[in-house]
């Protein structure tokens, strides 16, 4: 159990007791190489007919989105590695999230072993910087709380920041050291091998040990894996909707919270592509997201400070400090029942649920239909 600690450092500092880690290079020799075989890939297939180029263009489009995902993950990778930065942090697991939702459509299931390798690289990406994203959002409100001129138990707030930084500061160099061995630089080539139209050919993929079968795909199979993983999210967070009204309890929230992040970043596709009503549909989740985010923070902070004034140790020599962070518990409850009411009042709101049920299924109905839409 860690105590306040008041000489932590600040939770947006770089950490010189971290040790620094030359991996961003690694992934930058990888690229380069990676870019100049497709560069070489590139002038043996320019011979190919306009035909089959125009077949595979949605594939091309998607292939393109999936590497600015990956790029992008490579870049912050970077910035954790070697600094600690909050933005980065967030950055890379948002961008591990999209360049996940975006395999999904190249790659459906059954994965083979090496997709099934990338998968877990990512998913391990991800994971290594949650708890660090956790004391990242609740440090900020406490710098909020602080900022304020006449903050009302300025002494509980400043403790918990105190408490949140030492617990931050521990679990950010044991991320580090997971992130380092999920082999971002791995996931980069073998990813960047296997995407649509940056394959040489069948023969080069079959080679490398990657699904062949995928090279080539037709505009009938991009239209029908959209149609399929758009109806499979979204009945998935209708489900959890519904279980939501009935059960009000963590868990179901977190799912439904989890559920609705991955219906938006395959909107983010579709909308990728100009689709009418992509743009009002992911303002309608951002929304809905922004609800069950908030209560999530809130349900963090809660746990937290509430580890804090269980010890002991702290009670016994801070007990006045303890009822007055107590307080706080009690007002952050009031908060999050306020959050939980305005989540239930959005999804009762049937006018914007039942416009965007609609969209939905006219995209499942007719994805063709709707992407030739001007």
């Amino acid at each position: 159990m860690a105590h306040v600690n008041g000489h932590a450092g600040h939770y947006g500092s770089e950490d010189s007791s971290v040790p620094a880690f030359p991996h961003g290079t690694v992934v930058e020799i990888a690229r380069e190489a990676v870019q100049q075989q497709e560069k070489n890939s590139g002038q043996k297939a320019a011979g190919r007919d306009d035909k089959s180029a125009h077949q595979n263009d949605e594939w091309a489009r998607v292939s393109r989105l999936a590497i600015k995902y990956l790029d992008r993950c490579v870049s912050l990778e970077r910035q954790v590695l070697q600094g600690n930065k909050p933005e980065a942090i967030h950055g890379l697991r948002v961008a591990t999230r999209r360049l996940q939702q975006v395999m999904d459509l190249v790659y459906p299931s059954p994965h083979s072993g090496e997709i099934r390798k990338i998968y877990r690289g990512l998913k391990r990406c991800r994971s290594a910087l949650s708890e660090v994203r956790n004391y990242d959002v609740l440090l900020s409100r406490v710098d909020i709380a602080l900022s304020r001129k006449r903050t009302a138990r300025r002494e509980a707030w400043e403790a918990i920041g105190d408490y949140l930084r030492e617990l931050r500061s521990a679990r950010f160099e044991k991320s580090l050291r997971k992130l380092a061995k999920a082999n971002l630089s791995s996931i980069y080539v073998r990813l960047r091998e296997c995407l649509p139209s940056i394959r040489e050919s069948a023969h080069e993929a079959a080679a490398s040990g990657l699904n062949g079968k995928d090279v080539g795909l037709t505009s009938e199979q991009f239209y029908k894996r959209i149609s399929e993983n758009l109806k499979s999210v979204w009945s998935d967070l209708e489900k959890e909707i519904s279980r939501s009204r009935h059960e009000h309890g963590a868990t179901v929230l977190h799912r439904t919270r989890i559920t609705a992040k991955r219906v938006r970043y395959l909107i983010e596709v579709i909308h990728a592509f100009d689709v009418s009503g992509s743009k009002e549909a992911l303002i309608w989740l951002r929304s809905f997201q922004t609800q069950l985010g908030d209560w999530h923070d809130l349900v963090v902070f809660e746990e937290a400070v509430i580890e804090l004034i269980a010890d002991r140790d702290f009670l016994r020599d801070h007990l006045e400090l303890a009822l007055q962070i107590e307080r706080l518990v009690i007002r952050n409850r009031a908060l999050k029942l306020k959050v939980e009411k305005q989540y239930f009042a959005m999804i009762r709101d049937r006018a914007g649920y039942a416009k965007m049920k609609d969209w939905v299924r006219a995209i499942v109905d007719s994805p063709e239909a709707q992407f030739a839409q001007p």
